[in-house]
């Protein structure tokens, strides 16, 4: 596996590990010696494998055809399926750069002395992860259950950052829309913030549906002696699940004074443009009576009748005025 290390970057990398600690970094070829010893366990970690690849590890790990389908075409939905003594689990990971959120998957392989890791179009790596379970022997001589558990974790404490930056981007919307801002664009942002959390949505609720079967109750033998670490995961997953929920339902609201903003602003608008054309009806009246030219007419020919007609659409006008800038029309 060295080989393809280097001719990956670090992205693929295999380690064998005895009583919870580190015993070597391993070729591929070798990985079969390893797992014929019963107090071993293999650690494998691919990026974006190949068709090719992901055979051979299917070939060294015996692994389930199905799942090695799934894992080869991706796209799949958050799950955890059990097959025989092995187990399949399916993450998405979620990261965020400014407005844009993208969206990796994680296929995980468990058997009693192997792990292998798949990562599709997924950034992050998982060098932290195995880091940090090499610092902690103690945990790790629970094998490949421990493994799991940690690259889990790793993945749904991922969650929580984007989480926090969709609760600032949603108060950043909040002032805006008492603001002076564009409506529009407001309504826009919100769609693209719901938009996000139901991305995250789809993330988080399949998967902590699925991880009941890891703890309590009949659980595979693999994590047996593991469950409390899943049982903590879950309860992850339901704070961020709750913590959408509400967030989701304050984005409905917004939407809500948004849409109420804008009946408010159009009635105004409505309000001053009646407003205006009566003021301007009362003297286009007058004028339009006195302007049809009949030969017997009243005050037609009276020297302040001009004046006078003035100052009657003046009044009127001034009268209308005064109802209308106390009612706020104006």
């Amino acid at each position: 596996m060295r080989h393809l290390t280097d001719r990956r970057d670090h992205a693929h990398n295999c380690v064998a590990y005895e009583e919870g600690k580190k015993i070597a970094d391993i070729t591929k070829s070798d990985i079969h010696i390893y797992l014929s010893k019963p107090s071993c366990f293999v650690w494998v970690a691919l990026k974006d494998p190949t068709p090719e690849e992901l055979f051979e590890m299917q070939h060294e790990f015996n692994l389930h055809e199905l799942a090695v389908e799934d894992a080869r075409h991706g796209h799949q939905r958050p799950k955890i399926e059990e097959y025989g003594n092995s187990l399949f689990a399916v993450l998405h990971t979620l990261e965020t750069a400014g407005e844009d959120m993208h969206v990796g998957e994680v296929n995980i392989f468990v058997g009693a002395n192997y792990v292998l890791s798949v990562r599709n179009r997924a950034k992050k790596c998982f060098a932290s992860v195995r880091a940090r379970s090499e610092r902690e022997p103690r945990l790790l001589k629970h094998g490949s259950a421990f493994v799991l558990y940690a690259l889990m974790d790793a993945v749904v404490d991922g969650y929580f950052p984007t989480l926090e930056t969709l609760e600032e981007r949603f108060e950043q919307l909040e002032e805006q829309i008492f603001g002076k801002h564009p409506i529009r664009e407001n309504i826009e942002e919100l769609y693209a913030l719901r938009q996000r959390l139901i991305t995250l949505k789809h993330a988080v609720a399949p998967l902590h549906d699925a991880l009941g079967k890891l703890y309590g109750g009949r659980v595979p033998e693999i994590v047996s002696s593991s469950q409390e670490y899943f049982r903590d995961i879950a309860d992850h997953l339901l704070r961020i699940d709750q913590s959408i929920d509400s967030l989701r339902e304050m984005v409905t609201t917004a939407f809500s004074v948004n849409l109420s903003l804008i009946t408010l602003a159009e009635n105004e608008t409505m309000k001053r443009l009646a407003a205006y054309a009566a003021l301007i009806a009362v003297p286009t009246m007058t004028a339009g009576i006195y302007g049809m030219n009949f030969e017997h007419m009243p005050e037609l020919k009276w020297t302040f009748g001009y004046p006078v007609t003035l100052g009657v659409m003046v009044i009127l006008d001034a009268y209308l005025f005064y109802p209308f800038r106390k009612a706020k029309w104006l």
